[in-house]
C-alpha cells in the first residue's frame, strides 16, 4: 500500500513565483505594445544612520553650548572649553595649519552630507518595471547574481560559473568542461539573456561573458 505523498514545499513556492512571474511579464508585454512603460526610479535610502549621527552631533554641541551661555547668564563664570575656544578664534590666523586642516575636515563632511542628500543610495537593489506607475519593486542584486548563476550551471559544458553584476554591467566568467568554447559561450549568452528577460529590470546592465576550458 503506497501513500501519497505531498510536493515539497520549496517546489511549491517556486511554482508560485514562476507563475507570478509570467503574469508580470505578461502584463508589461500587453503594456509594453499598447505604450512605453512608465519611468522607473531607483528607490531613495531613508539615510537613518548618517542622519541620527548627524542630528546627535549637532544636538550635543548646540545643548553643552547653550547649557554653559544659561550658566553665564545666571552669574557663573563661562566654561574653561569655551573661553579656550574664544582665544584660539580669535589670536590664530586664518594661514594656520590647523585652521586649514579643520576647515577641510568640515567641508568635507558637509560634501559629503550633500551627496547623501542628492543621491539615492540602495546600490544593492534593482528596480524592477511595473505596470503601473503607483507599484515599485526591486531585485536583490545578490539574490540577481545567484538566479543567474543556476542558469549559467545549466548550461551544457559549464563546470564552474561567476557572475558580478554592478550598476552598469554583469560579469559572467565561467569554466568549460567540455564542449567547444565558443559554442559554449553562445548557448550561456542566450542562457543568461533569457533569465534577465525574466527580472524584467528597469535598466538591464551591459552583459559581458567569458569562458576559458577547464584546466585538467
Amino acid at each position: 500500500m503506497k501513500r501519497d505523498q505531498a510536493p515539497p514545499a520549496e517546489t511549491e513556492q517556486h511554482s508560485a513565483t514562476d507563475e507570478v512571474t509570467s503574469r508580470t511579464v505578461e502584463q508589461l508585454a500587453k503594456q509594453s505594445s499598447a505604450g512605453p512603460l512608465p519611468t522607473v526610479r531607483r528607490p531613495w535610502s531613508a539615510r537613518r544612520i548618517p542622519a541620527a549621527l548627524t542630528a546627535l552631533l549637532i544636538g550635543a554641541a548646540a545643548g553643552t553650548l547653550l547649557f554653559d551661555i544659561i550658566r553665564v547668564h545666571a552669574g557663573r563664570t563661562a566654561a574653561a572649553w569655551r573661553t579656550r575656544l574664544a582665544d584660539e578664534l580669535a589670536t590664530r590666523p586664518l594661514d594656520d595649519t590647523w585652521i586649514q586642516i579643520s576647515a577641510v575636515v568640515i567641508g568635507l563632511l558637509g560634501l559629503w552630507l550633500i551627496v547623501l542628500a542628492l543621491t539615492p543610495g540602495l546600490r544593492d537593489q534593482l528596480p524592477l518595471r511595473t505596470p503601473d506607475a503607483q507599484t515599485h519593486a526591486v531585485l536583490d542584486r545578490d539574490a540577481a547574481a545567484l538566479l543567474l548563476r543556476d542558469a549559467a550551471m545549466r548550461v551544457p559544458g559549464v563546470s564552474a560559473a561567476r557572475i558580478r553584476i554592478s550598476r552598469n554591467r554583469i560579469g559572467a566568467r565561467a569554466d568549460v568542461r567540455f564542449r567547444a568554447p565558443a559554442d559554449v559561450k553562445a548557448d550561456l549568452l542566450a542562457a543568461l539573456r533569457q533569465e534577465l528577460a525574466r527580472f524584467t529590470l528597469a535598466r538591464p546592465p551591459r552583459l559581458a561573458v567569458r569562458v576559458r576550458p577547464r584546466r585538467k
